[in-house]
């Protein structure tokens, strides 16, 4: 990042009722500003993207890659004729005939792949009554060669096709689980702005240990962002007990330290039910929060989780850390506390901002950990959103994208009274 002025000019005197200090604000470094506008000042990355916040550099790259493959077939025909042609008669093109149907199988549709297949028999054939060489033993041999392996082409082209539906069809089932286990908060809940991300480490995964819940009660807003240990279908299930105990625990208890309570207690039954080294080892760390209407406050209750991030309207930062830090989620039988929310000012205009440790923990090549902390401080955005695209396209500059565990962010915004407008678009800083 790199120091700027600011982009507003001369502040108001006040900025939602909280004084406005001017000062240096950053811009983000990087493929993205902290808007999601590409280089090209509009929005999506380099390539063209709707701002998905990953370079456009390898994108390029990948997209470069299919169109050689798909040309590929045809390059392998044309130079099968070529070779045949300037060749001495002991040479054979036929491999490069067979090969073209095989490659076009698992990348091309059935008529393509039988198309491809076609043209390669065409030009067997062609070339060997060319030579008036159809009749001998080597050309019948080639000619059954394409023919046989084309047929295996169309096969295994509907073994491919059927594979990739029935795995669109399991990939469809698992983000209908995670929206349903782990849905996504609404853009706007009791006044305040929302924005949720998860970021799953494996490519096409949906579901994982990471959680987050906001839900509108009688006692304001309140939210739950953890983290349960370990993966696959056990850490869901934990995933799933947490989410429901806080959804009712949210409406019914009055407290903050009662909801925290309610999942303690919600946890120690679903640990009593499993086996092996989870009954004696589930935990889940997890911060909750509570956001009453009309007071300008935001109470934490902070269960061995990363600290929460409040962001300012003028670029200020502060990490909202619990007076005392208590055991996660879930282990009550190694201690036994009394949990105390610690309340702390929210006032319009400013950012809470809450992740889970693959934020947190993610290393650059040097085994350096991402500390979102120093990358916010000092930035503007125009909202809750801006901050999670900023966050996400600059950890994986920082991973060179090489993310290892599951990430899940959320960032709530309240709203400012005479809050000047943010510019969309800010200077690139390249970096060093």
């Amino acid at each position: 990042m790199a120091d700027v002025d600011s982009p507003y000019g001369a502040a108001p005197a006040s900025l939602g009722g909280e004084r406005y200090r001017p000062h240096p604000v950053r811009t983000w470094a990087g493929e993205l500003t902290v808007a999601g506008y590409g280089r090209d000042g509009h929005g999506g990355d380099a390539s063209g993207g709707p701002g998905d916040g990953r370079s456009g550099v390898p994108q390029e790259s990948g997209r470069k890659t299919r169109r050689f493959v798909r040309a590929l077939p045809a390059l392998m025909i044309v130079g099968g004729i070529f070779f045949d042609a300037l060749t001495p008669d002991d040479f054979t093109s036929s491999p490069l005939f067979a090969a073209a149907p095989l490659v076009a199988a698992p990348f091309f549709s059935l008529a393509n792949t039988g198309l491809t297949a076609v043209a390669s028999i065409l030009a067997v054939l062609g070339l060997r009554v060319a030579d008036d060489e159809m009749t001998t033993v080597v050309a019948v041999t080639e000619l059954v060669t394409v023919l046989t392996v084309s047929v295996l082409a169309i096969l295994i082209n509907r073994v491919v096709r059927r594979s990739g539906r029935q795995l669109a069809s399991v990939r469809v089932i698992a983000e209908a689980a995670q929206r349903a286990v782990v849905p996504t908060p609404s853009d706007r809940i009791g006044g305040l702005e929302i924005a949720a991300r998860y970021e799953a480490a494996e490519a096409d995964a949906f579901i994982g240990g990471d959680l987050f819940a906001v839900q509108d009660t009688p006692y304001g807003v309140r939210l739950v962002v953890g983290d349960v240990r370990g993966k696959g279908l056990e850490a869901v299930e934990a995933v799933a007990v947490v989410v429901g105990a806080f959804r009712e625990a949210a409406e019914t208890e009055g407290s903050l330290e009662g909801v925290a309570q309610r999942l303690e207690r919600a946890l120690e039954r679903e640990g009593t039910r499993r086996d092996g080294l989870d009954a004696l080892e589930g935990f889940t760390t997890a911060v909750l929060a509570e956001i009453p209407r009309g007071e300008g406050v935001v109470r934490l209750v902070n269960r061995g989780h990363p600290e929460p991030l409040l962001l300012y309207a003028d670029g200020e930062l502060d990490v909202l850390e619990p007076e005392e830090f208590a055991l996660p989620l879930g282990m009550g039988d190694l201690g036994d506390w009394p949990d105390r929310a610690r309340e702390f000012t929210y006032p319009p205009g400013s950012t809470l901002v809450f992740y889970t440790d693959g934020l947190s923990e993610a290393r650059d090549q040097a085994g350096v950990f991402y500390d979102p902390a120093v990358r916010l401080r000092r930035s503007l955005f125009p909202g809750p959103e801006a901050v999670l695209d900023a966050l996400t396209s600059d950890v994986r500059v920082h991973t060179g994208g090489k993310q290892t565990d599951d990430m899940a962010l959320l960032a709530v915004g309240r709203p400012g009274v005479g809050q000047p407008g943010r510019r969309r678009t800010v200077e690139i800083v390249k970096r060093p």
